[in-house]
């Protein structure tokens, strides 16, 4: 849990150190090194230091390896990358898989450390400016409780460190119980809200309302199942059978009343997080608008498309990005786009995620149903249309070494007829047997398209888009809002807010009670935040893991053959009147035998910190 104090201070000290924000905030051109009381004498110096501490939101979720993918929205396409050590449930001490720098144990408390600097530091400060001083300690307390949010949702409680320490100290620090640290990111937040309650600052950068956003996701997690002990027990035998229960949730205590807390935080976070995007409709919209008001919402006005709506005031807080820096994670089209346009279908959608969206009229689909399963991709939830890539859907331009003036996503295979009118069998281009490319196609049949730039003008494989990362939006305080309020009682709201967002994406209204409400608000939250890190905590939070994250995995075949008397050459292009499609459900255990055992409910700590620090007590089910 060091810090490399120099050189963070010098990255925090870059002009172009925090592509997350616009930088027109800072203008500073850095000697070599700084004396570090310097840096709390000048207001300049003191902002880029805070600046950054941003540096650990990193590329937000737009990693080449997405959360996604160790959910049941998505598969990650390519071997080898340690994903699957998550997934088929065998990750250890020793082998913790996959771990992105926006969880990762020394990445997030190599910056609360820097925010420890920071809040210490200001509170002496000596330059003048006390609105600044103000503003910048309000955000690194935003940043200290996002940083430990992220490790309490991922590890349960950890060690609270809000000191710095110097040079030879003992570092071995014990938990604290998971009350502590809940407690702890709740003060951290408040007082950032509290200072920076009235301040101004650039996108990117936190507010008050991301403030209160962060303490309404904490407090709605605490309320949750899988850190309500005696709950969790009953579903765990693994956590039943942990002799430290108060790291993982509560103990005893009213769950009410932590329901009734969850729901006024995230209240309090709606009203101070602005009306959203069109969460005012009172009808369903039309399902044209409903999938374009999702791209829009996805977009955020930074789509070069400006056919869609240019709306950003959707995100509280987000990542952005700038055409002045070359981040990775303007990547987002190639890591996951189709390989027929020479992309890399990183994080692809499984077929479970695909089922799970509603008929326009609010009914389930079902492979049983034979409609259904004649035309799969139609008349199905706007969302769907703007979150998923399947076979036929139109998409970009192809490149020019692509013969498709139709320009559709093809991951079929399909009758042709050869130069010579011999018939043939064609595997189409997005597929892992594509002329295009064959080393990188999806595996599951489809491709995302939420999160990628729909601006035709724009080339996924060598253009960069600027599509900023929701680390929170008015949506998630939405949806927030309806558990909490479900879970105490108070249905007519919880559905008032839900149809809400059903009406924006043109569903209609919904009319159920119980049970029923909360299956419904859980299959709404799935389907509207999908690709958006929610659902590896939803499922784990709610405990219905073992049977959505722990699913094997569900590509679709799909096969077109010719109508008789009907013929095609190429080029091929989807076409109804001309073939009889199938699409046949495949489950799949040979890349990814996922499996669920309890123990990963929470990620283990690594053996090189236990080693380091005697005092830390190991999650469980991971002693063995």
């Amino acid at each position: 849990m060091k810090l490399k104090y120099k050189s963070l201070l010098l990255i925090a000290l870059l002009a172009g150190g925090l592509s997350s924000c616009d930088t027109d905030f800072l203008d500073v051109t850095p000697p070599t090194e700084i004396p570090t009381d310097a840096v709390w004498k000048d207001g300049a110096l003191a902002e880029g230091f805070v600046t950054g501490v941003y540096a650990g939101l990193q590329q937000g979720g737009f990693s080449e390896q997405m959360l996604a993918s160790l959910t049941d929205e998505a598969v990650f396409t390519h071997t080898g990358r340690n994903i699957n050590t998550v997934n088929e449930g065998s990750l250890s001490p020793s082998n913790l898989g996959w771990v992105d720098a926006t969880y990762g144990w020394s990445q997030m408390f190599q910056y609360i450390r820097a925010t420890n600097i920071a809040i210490s530091n200001l509170g002496v400060a000596t330059f003048t400016d006390e609105t600044l001083k103000a503003r910048l300690k309000g955000e690194a307390y935003f940043l200290r409780a996002y940083y430990y949010q992220q490790l309490v949702r991922y590890y349960g409680a950890v060690p609270l460190i809000k000191k710095v320490y110097a040079l030879n100290e003992d570092y071995s620090v014990a938990r604290a119980t998971f009350d502590e640290c809940v407690k702890s990111i709740v003060s951290d937040a408040d007082s950032s809200a509290l200072l920076l309650d009235g301040k101004s600052l650039v996108k990117g950068r936190a507010t008050k309302a991301a403030a209160l956003a962060l303490k309404a996701r904490i407090l709605l997690y605490a309320a949750s199942d899988l850190h309500d002990i005696p709950t969790a027990k009953a579903k765990s035998a693994v956590i039943s059978a942990f002799p430290n229960p108060e790291f993982l949730g509560y103990t005893s205590g009213d769950r009410k009343a932590r329901w009734t807390a969850a729901q006024a935080a995230a209240k309090a976070a709606l009203d101070a997080g602005g009306a959203g995007y069109k969460l005012n409709l009172t009808a369903p919209v039309t399902q044209e608008q409903g999938r374009l008001n999702y791209i829009s919402l996805a977009m955020a006005g930074a789509s070069a498309d400006k056919s869609l709506d240019a709306s950003a005031n959707d995100i509280i807080f987000g990542r952005y990005f700038t055409p002045s820096q070359n981040e990775g994670a303007r990547q987002t089209g190639l890591n996951n786009g189709p390989n027929g346009y020479h992309n890399w279908a990183g994080n692809t959608p499984i077929g479970t995620l695909v089922d799970d969206y509603e008929m326009m009229d609010g009914t389930s689909f079902s492979w049983t149903n034979p409609a259904h399963k004649a035309s799969p991709y139609t008349n199905r939830d706007p969302r769907f249309y703007a979150t998923v890539m399947y076979d036929g859907a139109t998409w970009k331009p192809r490149p020019s070494d692509a013969k498709d003036p139709a320009n559709q996503i093809q991951t079929g295979a399909y009758d042709l007829l050869d130069d010579k009118g011999a018939l043939i069998n064609r595997k189409g281009l997005d597929t892992r047997s594509s002329s295009i490319e064959d080393w990188n196609g999806s595996r599951t049949g489809y491709y995302m398209r939420k999160f990628i730039d729909p601006n035709p003008s724009l080339y996924d494989n060598t253009d960069r888009q600027n599509i900023p990362w929701p680390f929170m939006r008015v949506t998630e305080n939405v949806f927030n809002y309806i558990e909490a309020s479900i879970e105490v009682g108070e249905e007519a709201v919880a559905l008032e807010w839900l149809n809400k967002i059903r009406f924006r994406a043109g569903m209609p209204a919904l009319k159920v009670s119980g049970a029923a409400l909360k299956e419904a608000y859980r299959h709404e939250k799935r389907i509207e935040m999908a690709y958006e890190e929610q659902r590896y905590h939803d499922a784990r939070r709610w405990m219905i893991a073992p049977t959505t994250l722990g699913r094997s995995l569900q590509y679709i075949n799909v096969i077109g053959k010719f109508k008789p008397g009907k013929s095609m050459k190429e080029p091929y292009h989807y076409d109804p009147t001309v073939y009889d499609y199938t699409y046949t459900p495949v489950e799949e255990k040979s890349h990814e035998n996922r499996t669920w055992v309890d123990k990963m409910y929470f990620r283990p700590f690594s053996r090189d910190e236990i080693n380091r620090n005697a005092k830390l007590v190991q999650n469980p089910g991971y002693d063995k």
